[in-house]
């Protein structure tokens, strides 16, 4: 039974430095429209990873999202893991249930209802900005796609570039950029990735995983040079829907 002002379904989002949280305010309207008033959604804003088991004892929660830079750290924390969240090596969505912490990735699904609209067929090659978890659901979608691609890294590994190696060939041939690095986030809103942005065309489509702000800096320099662009908002809600989908789910 549950308790008088309690909130006996608690859900949440792991992460560092996550007071901006989209998914905070998302799920809190959420509840507050569906007429769920007990359930609550809260940020965990966790300096370690190893921070994790304590506020799943302490919580119990029913249900978390995962963000920057947990989504690779979190999984050896985990029971089981989705065949998806598998092939793509990142979680972002856990299911807490009797029977154990189960990962899951809806990042792949709502960057390929966001991309798909925006689509051509020209668009047959992309360059992803940045390695971390985010970066590996977008090269799942895309390579479930057809669509090539290549990360750029600061730091590359073999197969990669760096942003110093890009030039008008690469860019008239890779038609899509998408940045999957924070740079460009709130409060720093005036940097963008290090790219010969004079290079960009009207057929080129940007897509910026970040939605704070709404038009960043790197979707700013596209937009003057006639480019698709597209934040990360819409994606952050698919994901959202999937995510609310898997906590109430069998």
């Amino acid at each position: 039974m549950e308790k008088s002002g309690k909130k006996e379904n608690k859900f949440g989002l792991l992460g560092k430095d996550i007071s901006y949280s989209f998914s905070r305010g998302y799920f809190t309207d959420k509840f507050k429209t569906l007429g769920l008033t007990d359930h609550s959604y809260e940020n965990f804003d966790l300096a370690d990873i190893n921070m994790f088991p304590r506020i799943i004892k302490e919580v119990q929660p029913k249900g978390l999202n995962v963000t920057i830079p947990y989504k690779e750290q979190v999984i050896p924390f985990l029971d089981e893991l989705d065949v998806e969240a598998r092939t793509i090596g990142a979680v972002n969505t856990i299911k807490c249930t009797s029977n154990g912490l189960k990962g899951y990735n809806t990042d792949a699904y709502g960057f390929k209802m966001a991309l798909g609209p925006k689509l051509k067929p020209h668009h047959k090659k992309a360059l992803i900005l940045g390695t971390g978890g985010a970066s590996k659901a977008i090269a799942y979608v895309l390579d479930g796609l057809g669509i090539d691609f290549c990360y750029i890294s600061r730091k590359p590994k073999k197969g990669q570039l760096s942003y110093t190696e890009l030039n008008k060939e690469i860019l008239s041939s890779y038609t899509i950029i998408i940045n999957c690095s924070p740079v460009g986030t709130f409060p720093n809103v005036d940097d963008k990735p290090a790219l010969p942005y004079q290079f960009l065309t009207e057929k080129h489509l940007l897509f910026d995983l970040i939605y704070n702000p709404e038009k960043t800096a790197f979707l700013a320099e596209g937009e003057q040079r006639g480019t698709t662009i597209q934040n990360g908002l819409l994606m952050l809600q698919q994901q959202a829907e999937k995510a609310w989908e898997i906590w109430h789910g069998a």
